[in-house]
């Protein structure tokens, strides 16, 4: 049967994935606290242009691929739960650093140190989640859950998709920029605390360490599936880019539920190509109600049939990553997913503030012409993952 579905394994969840997985949400929370306020703190309070904006926060994806090259080697090289610890703690100093300089000296911050930080930050921070991700949630579990636990763990990190913008628009709303700051770092330390309350044995490196390489970095063969998923999330960074409220992202925490829940009843024993397809054709909906209505229940309606197809699409897209990986490869897949959500978002929303900052509907049509040609894609991309997938 041309369908799949995750099994369920109570083992599964003990105690040390419950604080890996609980760290990889703090850990993805913290950055998105940042995405729907720090260009408005940039633009509002900080005087940049929207072509500043739009480089500083698009920078922040080009970091995300700065380490792959050298993951695996230092993984061998040092112990690959210090490698994810001393991401995060850096990543936690420069995030404090923003807001002791913001707070302390009371100067305007200048446009490359802006820049730079983000880049900075997207560096570490897209060492961590491959780390957390290609390797020590896998180390978690016994070789017969690992597809469960990273489907698993990845909505735990797919939550903070709403959990992250909405908590730093209510701080932002209730206190200032300063607060979201610091509660980012906050969720930094408690998630750099939980990974190191898990014990890992310890592995002598491999002979030979390359000091360059693809593994745990990137799937060069599942390259069509990153161009597929890099649209849709190009899509999605686009639409964050527009001026969305705390209902928004609260509606959307809506979907993701109902999602998990569609996929455990509704897409059980669904032929494989469904989910993507109905994925799009809800986020394609969502959009069109949001460009060509003006109801109030399309504030609820909009944002929850997003979360429900952004849901759908992101599992299914990581579990064809797993399919297509090769021997010893499931943690390359992890990464090449993650680049390809991440920096989407990312560069989606570089793109959105530029072109379309003020101009909303501008915005939801360009992320629907990209829904569009990411569906028209498919098409070909699902025949093709067809003929190519391994497992």
């Amino acid at each position: 049967m041309n369908s799949q579905n995750t099994p369920v394994h109570i083992r599964l969840w003990h105690r040390d994935f419950w604080l890996m997985a609980i760290a990889n949400t703090l850990l993805t929370t913290a950055i998105y606290m940042l995405v729907p306020t720090m260009p408005r703190w940039l633009i509002d309070v900080q005087g940049f242009t929207t072509t500043e904006v739009a480089l500083a926060m698009a920078s922040f994806g080009v970091g995300l691929f700065s380490f792959g090259l050298f993951v695996s080697f230092l993984v061998q090289y040092f112990r690959r739960n210090h490698v994810c610890i001393w991401s995060i703690a850096l990543m936690t100093a420069l995030i404090f650093s923003l807001y002791y300089f913001n707070t302390r000296f009371c100067q305007f911050v200048e446009v490359p140190f802006i820049i730079l930080h983000r880049f900075v930050l997207g560096a570490f921070f897209g060492l961590a989640q491959m780390v957390l991700t290609s390797t020590l949630i896998i180390d978690t579990c016994e070789s017969y859950q690992r597809t469960e636990a990273n489907h698993s763990a990845a909505w735990f990190g797919r939550f903070a998709l709403s959990i992250g913008p909405l908590a730093g628009l209510l701080l932002n709303r209730l206190f200032n920029f300063d607060a979201v700051l610091l509660a980012a770092a906050g969720c930094l330390a408690v998630s750099l605390i939980l990974i190191m309350l898990v014990s890992f044995p310890f592995r002598a490196p491999s002979d030979n360490i390359s000091a360059t390489s693809l593994d745990r970095f990137f799937l060069t063969h599942g390259f069509p599936l990153f161009v597929n998923l890099q649209l849709v999330m190009l899509a999605v960074g686009i639409l964050f880019s527009t001026a969305l409220s705390e209902l928004f992202f609260s509606m959307m925490m809506a979907g993701f539920l109902l999602a998990i829940l569609s996929q455990r009843f509704v897409f059980r024993d669904a032929e494989l190509k469904s989910e993507v397809v109905t994925g799009l054709i809800l986020i394609a909906a969502a959009l069109l109600m949001m460009v060509t209505r003006t109801q109030q229940i399309v504030d609820f309606a909009a944002p929850l049939f997003i979360g429900l197809g952004t849901g759908i699409i992101g599992s299914r897209f990581l579990l064809f990553f797993i399919k297509l990986s090769r021997h010893c490869q499931r943690g390359t897949s992890q990464s090449t997913f993650m680049l390809g959500w991440e920096s989407g978002i990312a560069w989606g929303l570089g793109i959105g503030i530029a072109f379309f900052y003020g101009d909303g509907k501008m915005a939801l049509i360009a992320s629907l012409v990209l829904i569009a040609v990411a569906l028209l894609m498919y098409h070909f991309t699902h025949n093709w993952f067809a003929k190519h997938k391994n497992r």
